[in-house]
């Protein structure tokens, strides 16, 4: 009976010791040890008020989560910039009288990534998403507020997965 206990508790800690080996994410920070977002500002055609701010912050806070990478404003060993280059709206689906049946929220944001440590992984790439909503509804309130969200956090994971993972 002894010996089973000894043999347990040998399992158990070589089990919790050798969880640190692995990331959920998937992330390979490389040496890098702090990150900086420069200001996304918004360049598209039509500017919706506060979505650089926003879109700014989803990244910043989305690293922040997801490594152990420390934000600062200047001199990162990994860098973001960019800026959003388009906002459109656009009927997808018609009815039968050629009515829209349903509008698309499309928004892309161009990025350049820099790895000081690795520059063989830097980039400069768009990334692009959409949200299809009701023909009748309008987009501001929590029509927005929903697209947007469902937008940034689909944008901000791909930029994530192209810098910082290798799957």
């Amino acid at each position: 009976m002894k010996n089973l206990t000894y043999i347990l508790i040998s399992v158990f800690l070589l089990t919790f010791q050798s969880c640190g080996m692995y990331s959920f994410t998937g992330a390979d920070t490389g040496g890098a040890s702090t990150f900086q977002v420069n200001f996304f500002e918004n360049a598209a055609d039509i500017v919706e008020p506060g979505i650089d701010r926003d879109f700014t912050n989803r990244l910043q806070d989305l690293i922040q989560n997801q490594t152990n990478l420390s934000l600062t404003n200047s001199g990162g060993d990994l860098v973001y910039e960019g800026e959003i280059v388009d906002f459109y709206e656009a009927p997808m689906t018609a009815t039968s009288d050629n009515r829209a049946a349903q509008n698309r929220l499309t928004i892309t944001v161009q990025v350049r990534f820099f790895n000081s440590l690795e520059p063989n992984n830097d980039f400069d790439r768009r990334f692009s998403f959409y949200y299809d909503y009701p023909a009748g509804a309008q987009l501001r309130g929590a029509v927005l507020d929903t697209a947007l969200d469902e937008i940034f956090n689909r944008i901000t994971q791909d930029i994530f997965n192209a810098s910082l993972t290798n799957w």
